[in-house]
């Protein structure tokens, strides 16, 4: 079944206009037009207009959705991934809320709330660099190298996206060794393929090889070792091995 941009309109709650803006930048081509100019479109189109809405919702540039589109992830690994950026904000959003009910209370008792409680749940730079902080100062101390000058930006966005997908990342590799899952498991490949894929579509190109000396590098370092060691004895050796299998 096909249909106009007018019933996909209706469909969608997008005005004719954006989905004829898509149509102009390549986002959301329809599968064919007709003689007569017509636009038309298949499940196909409205799966992708779908996977772009869900991206709009978490504030995602139209060039990126497209950027990530274009990059062919299969539709199931497109929508677990977009629920995971969606429960994380839906995480933010209910601290949010606590706050804003903390300081309505406040209010209706007619006294000042308290400054600790005022902030909870904006993310901002400043927390990132506290988080951070400790991280920091070892590779600092130990390889004259600093994350947080004072010149080096933090997009808390980008940060947040890329914390999610390092500990849903990290979740699987940990529950694999849990559970008795060899290395070189398509599973565990998967995992790998997967957190490949996302690292390079945000810009942080990585090739099999690269990620392998990343992962001997976690194995060798104190720090970053204790720190996938915590999460699973094992963790480190088994990353940098499953990471082998999945370069060769």
């Amino acid at each position: 079944m096909l249909y106009t941009v007018k019933e996909v309109s209706d469909l969608s709650n997008v005005t004719v206009k954006t989905l004829h803006h898509y149509h102009k930048i390549g986002l959301l081509p329809p599968c064919e037009v007709s003689e007569a100019g017509y636009r038309l479109y298949s499940m196909k189109e409205l799966e992708r207009l779908q996977e772009i809405l869900f991206y709009r919702e978490l504030d995602f540039p139209l060039v990126q959705i497209k950027q990530l589109l274009e990059n062919k992830p299969d539709r199931s690994t497109i929508l677990t991934n977009q629920k995971e950026l969606l429960v994380a904000r839906k995480r933010r959003l209910k601290r949010l809320i606590e706050t804003i009910d903390e300081s309505i209370d406040s209010v209706k008792k007619g006294a000042y709330m308290d400054t600790g409680e005022m902030f909870k749940g904006f993310a901002n730079e400043d927390e990132w660099r506290k988080a951070l902080k400790e991280q920091n100062e070892y590779l600092r101390k130990q390889y004259g190298h600093d994350l947080l000058a004072d010149e080096n930006a933090i997009n808390v966005e980008q940060m947040n996206q890329q914390a999610n997908e390092a500990a849903r990342f990290m979740k699987g590799m940990a529950n694999a060794l849990s559970e008795g899952i060899r290395h070189d498991d398509p599973k565990v490949q998967s995992l790998i393929g997967r957190h490949l894929d996302f690292l390079n579509q945000q810009g942080h190109t990585t090739s099999p090889s690269e990620f392998v000396a990343r992962t001997r590098f976690f194995l060798s370092d104190d720090f970053h070792r204790q720190m996938l060691e915590s999460q699973q004895t094992g963790l480190a050796y088994y990353l940098c091995v499953a990471a082998q299998s999945f370069a060769q």
